[in-house]
């Protein structure tokens, strides 16, 4: 696996990758944005060569971004569903611009209409995206959820009606955050359940629709639904199915990047989760 963090741009796009070095990243993900803010900051020339000169130098083999938490797609209400579109097309447009492959979307939330509805909307505001970014080389990932409240994404038949209701969805793509997946029933805590939950996504999705990981602990348990992101190995699932992940000859080229808080209050970013996750590179058992 492409290990890594997702990295503060505060300073500039390009701080990132210095950040990215600090922790010992392989891979980063970034918001290109505020993600508090439905303010629209767009790369001019200078900010763009700054960038691209920085990965270049930099250890870092893939990039993801990460959308607004503004966004929701699937909202009934149609200002919000307009704006959400909207800005998650500028969101593409400057992606495309940094030259980043993927930006990791939360397939949004139904806000009581039901999941069909919901899904429908959430296809229907994809659809538009693809259609005002056509050359784009930017691609949306939708990412797994907890299943919290009335948020889509949290069963993988979610993922796969929504790649086949929305136009042009041979483009879409899936982020596979661990911490949701378990809180949302699927387990990966032994063999037998990796096997199984990995069965069920090639089945249902398809492994070639998978293009990143969020690596995150669950504070919750299994299938609690609740979205609590916790440290590496000190939360519900252990350190047992990152084990089996990191060792997945599948995902070697795959992009995992930890979102989880530091380990202590002396670690900046994420040194020393990310120096776990490569301590089970290897190993047989835990």
């Amino acid at each position: 696996m492409l290990l890594g963090a997702h990295e503060s741009i505060s300073g500039g796009w390009h701080k990132a990758f210095g950040f990215a070095a600090e922790d010992g990243c392989e891979s980063l993900q970034v918001f290109t944005k505020n993600q508090n803010q439905w303010r629209e900051p767009m790369p001019n020339d200078a900010d763009v060569a700054k960038w691209k000169k920085a990965w270049e130098a930099s250890k870092v083999k893939g990039v993801v971004s990460h959308d607004s938490y503004l966004i929701n797609p699937g909202s009934p209400d149609d200002v919000l569903f307009e704006k959400s579109w909207q800005a998650l097309v500028t969101e593409v447009e400057r992606c495309n611009l940094l030259g980043i492959p993927f930006v990791v979307i939360h397939p949004g939330s139904h806000m009581g209409r039901g999941e069909d509805a919901g899904i429908a909307r959430v296809a229907r505001g994809l659809s538009e995206v693809h259609a005002r970014t056509p050359a784009s080389g930017c691609r949306v990932a939708l990412e797994t959820t907890a299943g919290q409240g009335t948020n889509l994404g949290h069963r993988f038949e979610h993922l796969a009606e929504l790649i086949r209701k929305t136009k042009g969805g041979d483009r879409l793509a899936v982020c596979y955050d661990t911490c949701h997946t378990y809180a949302a029933g699927y387990d990966i805590t032994s063999q037998a359940a990796y096997d199984k939950t990995w069965k069920e996504f090639d089945r249902v999705v398809g492994l070639d629709r998978l293009v990143a990981f969020h690596v995150n602990d669950s504070r919750k348990g299994l299938g609690s639904r609740v979205d609590r992101h916790e440290r590496m190995g000190e939360g519900m699932m252990g350190l047992e199915p990152f084990r089996l992940l990191v060792n997945d000859r599948r995902f070697a080229d795959t992009i995992a990047v930890l979102e989880t808080p530091p380990v202590d209050k002396d670690d900046r970013g994420y040194i020393k989760g990310l120096k776990i996750l490569r301590s089970l590179v290897g190993k047989k058992k835990i």
